[in-house]
């Protein structure tokens, strides 16, 4: 031990020896722990719905029963009245697919708003997290994978009921359309779960919705078949912007993004068109719910 030198304080560069191995590493591990920490919530989202499958199986159930009814109750309506389709299945589905997801999206708080009262957001909120932001993440994968899971089976099905079936570039966009429709649904419902007091006051908020946003859009009837004050509250729904897109690729094979999808009191939308307008609703909801999150999961 004597023949060793041992260096004073002055001779070491702590700089170059702590400062390399921590600025190094803290983004990688930082994103790297988000991610085992978002699919590990995410995870443990989809193991509840595989112990109570009821509500993806009623959230597909009810759609198709949708289908089969409301096809068969206008099966004998006026030609023309729906547009250039006599099929009113045909036209029907672009509405139904917007509905359920629009619908599943709505219901995105309620488990965050269940693990606040059960105390399981709180011990979330306190344990070692790298961010998290990835209990609204894991939120928003899982409600966006329920939507597309349900849109596919109701594609499926209405094909076999002879609304036909578009092509590949059209199921991308139907595809990129729910995708938009639920993340920014998702980003509201989220931040309502953060801000109201419980669940009987978010379940409230989800009913008094879900029919009106129905019966102002164009799921179910077609603009010129509304009254004047109808049409502009419709052409003001984003539903709409995402139902007429959808029933253009069923009712049109050959489509680009400037197809005029809409005439709306102001003028002709088109399919790019509608398409901003959902990406839009979908930043604006995100931002939104930015303060509330921040609050909330400080």
């Amino acid at each position: 031990m004597s023949g060793t030198l041992i260096p004073s304080k002055s001779d070491i560069n702590w700089q170059k020896v702590a400062a390399p191995q921590a600025y190094t590493d803290a983004a990688p591990n930082f994103f790297g722990e988000l991610l085992q920490e978002t699919f590990a919530l995410t995870r443990r989202l989809f193991i509840q719905l595989q112990r109570r499958p009821s509500t993806l199986v009623a959230g597909i159930i009810q759609p198709i029963i949708w289908l089969v009814l409301f096809g068969a109750l206008f099966q004998n309506a006026p030609k023309g009245i729906f547009g250039n389709t006599a099929n009113y299945g045909q036209f029907l589905s672009a509405g139904v697919i917007v509905f359920t997801a629009f619908a599943g999206a709505l219901n995105a708080g309620l488990p965050v708003m269940f693990d606040r009262e059960f105390g399981f957001l709180n011990r979330l909120l306190v344990a070692p997290l790298a961010s998290r932001f990835s209990i609204v993440l894991a939120s928003a994968i899982f409600i966006i994978s329920q939507s597309l899971l349900q849109a596919a089976v109701i594609v499926t099905v209405a094909a076999f009921l002879g609304a036909g079936l578009p092509d590949a570039a059209g199921l991308g966009a139907i595809a990129l359309i729910v995708f938009l429709l639920a993340l920014g649904v998702t980003s509201l419902s989220l931040g309502l779960a953060f801000a109201l007091p419980g669940h009987i006051e978010l379940i409230a908020v989800i009913f008094v919705t879900n029919l009106p946003v129905l019966f102002a859009s164009t799921a179910l009837a077609p603009l010129s078949f509304m009254p004047k004050w109808l049409q502009i509250v419709a052409t003001l729904n984003p539903l709409s912007y995402a139902i007429e897109p959808i029933r253009y690729l069923y009712l049109h094979q050959n489509w680009g993004l400037g197809s005029v999808v809409m005439h709306a009191f102001w003028g002709d939308v088109t399919f790019g068109g509608a398409l901003l307008v959902l990406l839009g609703l979908a930043l604006v909801a995100l931002l939104s719910i930015q303060p509330q999150l921040r609050r909330t999961l400080a």
